[in-house]
């Protein structure tokens, strides 16, 4: 099995997914949906970030979207060819075209989104043979912890009489 930075000897998709949601924690601490995404390039995190769409009055400050510009920012190029994308929650379309566009080869979620996912709930953007670049996606990785992080956000919410 791979060594980490941490020399932890999980898996290597739930260390990664774990500094996701290490960041979606962080999202749930500011009142944000909690979903956290990082960027994983030669075995470190080069990007890391949680939603932010109320703190910026920003429809499209998605965790995945700030952390696919962190990266690029982070090397130079819009190409993200050489990276991997955790996030917790199936990327919504908007962050599914994102992802097509900076031809991130792997993307792994922990779990789905039925009502908005758009790699393969509800569609199946970044595996659409009519685009030029696709993505393996890979859902589930700690689905439990990803699911559970939600759900007790949104009964917080509902209890605060808040949509």
């Amino acid at each position: 099995m791979p060594s980490h930075p941490s020399g932890n000897l999980l898996q290597p998709h739930d260390y990664w997914m774990r500094q996701a949601l290490d960041q979606a924690r962080a999202a749930f601490e500011k009142k944000e949906v909690p979903v956290g995404a990082v960027v994983v390039h030669e075995e470190r995190v080069i990007a890391q970030a949680y939603n932010q769409r109320e703190a910026l009055n920003d429809p499209t400050a998605h965790a995945e979207m700030i952390a696919i510009t962190q990266a690029a920012e982070a090397l130079g190029s819009w190409r993200l060819s050489d990276c991997t994308l955790y996030v917790t929650l199936e990327p919504c379309p908007m962050c599914a075209g994102a992802i097509v566009q900076a031809r991130l080869p792997t993307v792994l979620f922990g779990t789905a989104d039925p009502k908005g996912g758009g790699c393969q709930s509800l569609y199946a953007i970044t595996n659409d043979e009519r685009l030029n670049h696709r993505s393996i996606v890979i859902g589930g990785v700690l689905e439990h912890e990803c699911s559970t992080i939600l759900t007790e956000f949104f009964q917080k919410q509902r209890a605060l009489g808040k949509k």
